[in-house]
């Protein structure tokens, strides 16, 4: 099977390694025609990953018609506000699409997979997520992710294209459980980030990491998800390892918020996209829509969005009434 890899950051790079390292046809694009270059000949994309090597000779591609000339698998590794770009331009498609990219759109309330329905209409599309950081990935260190579809085959290529003993990949039916449960882990991660950046230990975290589970699923269900996907690579274990690793992006940024640093300055100064930031946003917007109770992403929402001091959020969600637990 030939596949094009869109999008040449960290998770799209990793992903293209795994094809790569198991002798699959497969292409990575990115708009960085150097970088790709370096990419090709040294093995190395120090601006994504640094310190990881990487096998020399990955086909690399600037253009996205000869990216995709020819491909039976298109995976969209690029960041959420370029998403409805990106796919606009390919919507004459008609293989397996993978969404890897972890957002919801704010008009729409979109997941990806929607976005990718509405621009290619001829595509299979499936979600590809769990706790994958594409760091401990590029170092075959073992992990599991979850390839979720409406469609059991595509599911199933998915499973077959990227699984081996350190990937192992598990299907789904539930893939807008899988797409709400890794877009709003981003959120939640940021906050587990300001709670270690004020200083906060282990029992905060695990904490606000069980109430959020909670929410994430009630948010989930209203929006038509299946409740035991929560419980799963695409929920609970995605949500863990983005709340609890030094290498979670998302997490850093919340650590920095916590320690005091500027916003704007943190934003500025990012290599990769913080998609935490804009889901949060969209995540509140969508609570609305919905009516769901969604307090921890209200606060990271006030936080970023409505200058809220974060002291006073902590303090409006831990001072909260009394309830049972749900």
């Amino acid at each position: 099977m030939r596949t094009a890899v869109i999008g040449a950051g960290a998770w799209g790079t990793a992903l293209t390694r795994l094809i790569y390292m198991s002798d699959g046809e497969v292409c990575l694009w990115g708009r960085d025609r150097d970088s790709l270059v370096a990419l090709e000949s040294t093995g190395k994309n120090e601006r994504y990953l640094p310190g990881i090597d990487l096998p020399v000779g990955i086909p690399t591609q600037s253009n996205l018609a000869q990216a995709v000339e020819g491909a039976e698998c298109i995976i969209l590794a690029v960041p959420s506000n370029a998403f409805r770009d990106i796919t606009a331009r390919l919507k004459q498609f008609n293989g397996v699409v993978v969404s890897v990219t972890k957002g919801i759109e704010f008009d729409t309330g979109l997941t990806m997979s929607g976005i990718v329905d509405e621009n290619m209409p001829l595509a299979q599309v499936v979600a590809l997520s769990g706790p994958t950081l594409a760091e401990e990935v590029c170092r075959d260190m073992p992990t599991a992710a979850v390839s979720a579809s409406k469609c059991s085959e595509a599911a199933e290529v998915v499973q077959r294209l990227f699984h081996r003993p350190s990937f192992r990949v598990y299907t789904s039916k539930d893939p807008i459980g899988v797409e709400l449960g890794g877009a709003l882990k981003n959120v939640i991660a940021i906050a587990a980030g300001a709670s270690a950046g004020l200083g906060f230990g282990d029992n905060s975290k695990a904490a606000l990491v069980t109430r959020a589970i909670a929410e994430i699923r009630r948010l989930g269900l209203a929006c038509g998800a299946k409740p035991e996907t929560f419980s799963g690579l695409g929920g609970l274990g995605d949500l863990t390892v983005t709340c609890f690793s030094s290498l979670s992006r998302n997490y850093q940024f919340g650590k920095r918020i916590g320690r005091g640093e500027k916003l704007k300055d943190i934003l500025a100064t990012s290599v990769s996209a913080i998609e935490g930031f804009p889901t949060s946003r969209s995540a509140w917007n969508l609570a609305r829509t919905r009516k769901v109770d969604t307090p921890i992403i209200d606060e990271v929402y006030s936080m970023l969005h409505k200058d809220k001091d974060l002291r006073q959020a902590l303090l409006d969600l831990t001072t909260r009434s009394s309830k049972a637990e749900d």
